[in-house]
């Protein structure tokens, strides 16, 4: 199992050595809280780095905005070459919540804008995470938010080795499973093609592909394809794909779920009844039954992250599964810039809950 190794000229000088053996000795205690404090420039990422090298353990980082985040996770992955430093924050360039004004009964759809490659991040942050221990999440606050559970997530794969036993049509269930959708035409993440005996994956989190070659019910031949050039690197090892999106409900959980959604729809319609408000019962039955129809059909809606306990199985009132979830028991939890992030946290927590 690979373990953290800082790659540095530099050494520990001043009041870092000192700094980076309490902390160490504090957690090693089982110490909740530690803080360092230091100016601008005195080091304490490169400290923090130490740190982490020294109790080996799953690390996540907070920054308090985008840009930070970003810089941070620059600075880690020169100290940490050779282990995962990942990148996760809002994939959101643009985000407008659905709305309904029922005075005109006006209805304003959801509408976002995604970016891609933070999606990308984002889903190559959680597949480090379920494949190995030296893992660095740098995060925004988005890492309180919904993601789907990772149990679900992580049983939601494709292993894929040659000589095993697999028809084609297999795997394209498989995959349609995964959320990965067919495009023989624009091959770009989260996507497959099919060429004669061959299919072509793009995963979400990764930059390269996967070319299948079958052979009757075998798989012939697996190797790495670069998606622009379409050169081929032969993989020996078996290969595991994730899921091409975090939200994954298994079929035996979508008919309870949507039975327990019609449920709760017909006694919110009749509180709403009882208050005259007639307009947005209507407006809430079209739109819940629209839905519905929606995950029948394709196992998916737009906003289905709004139905996200009903398919987790959750109470109501009960925390919904966050990146948080995809870490082991035994993770470090570091906060850059405290003062300012955690009432960031405790403003977007509060909020969110009210």
């Amino acid at each position: 199992m690979a373990k953290f190794k800082i790659t540095s000229d530099f050494k520990p000088t001043g009041d870092q050595p000192q700094a980076i053996e309490r902390l160490v000795k504090g957690l090693d205690k089982g110490l909740e809280h530690q803080v360092l404090l230091g100016v601008t420039g005195s080091g304490k990422t490169f400290s923090m780095a130490q740190v982490i090298a020294k109790v080996q353990r799953p690390t996540l980082i907070i920054s308090h905005n985008k840009t930070l985040a970003a810089q941070l996770a620059q600075e880690f992955k020169v100290l940490f070459p050779e282990n995962a430093v990942e990148y996760f924050v809002s994939y959101y360039d643009y985000y407008q919540p659905e709305a309904y004004l029922p005075s005109s009964d006006t209805y304003i759809e959801k509408d976002a804008s995604i970016n891609e490659e933070i999606e990308k991040l984002r889903l190559s942050a959680t597949t480090s995470l379920l494949t190995r221990r030296d893992v660095i999440v740098v995060a925004s606050v988005s890492c309180i938010y919904n993601l789907g559970s990772p149990v679900e997530y992580g049983q939601a794969i494709l292993e894929i080795g040659k000589g095993m036993k697999v028809t084609f049509e297999q795997v394209k269930k498989i995959l349609q499973k995964m959320y990965y959708d067919r495009n023989d035409i624009d091959f770009k993440r989260g996507t497959y093609r099919v060429r004669g005996e061959s299919i072509d994956i793009f995963p979400s989190y990764m930059d390269c592909g996967y070319r299948l070659q079958f052979l009757g019910d075998k798989v012939e031949k697996v190797s790495k394809l670069d998606t622009v050039t379409g050169n081929t690197i032969q993989v020996a090892e078996t290969q595991v794909i994730y899921p091409a999106k975090h939200y994954i409900t298994p079929e035996q959980r979508l008919i309870p779920g949507m039975q327990q959604i019609e449920t709760d729809l017909e006694a919110r319609l009749k509180e709403l009844g009882k208050q005259n408000k007639l307009v947005e019962a209507q407006r809430l039955e079209q739109k819940t039954h629209y839905d519905l129809e929606m995950i029948r059909e394709y196992g998916y809606c737009s906003g289905i992250e709004n139905y996200s306990r009903y398919f987790d199985g959750r109470n109501p009132g009960e925390s919904p599964y966050t990146l948080l979830n995809f870490f082991p028991e035994d993770y470090l939890v570091i906060i850059d810039e405290s003062h300012i992030t955690l009432p960031q946290i405790r403003g977007m927590y509060n909020g969110d809950r009210s």
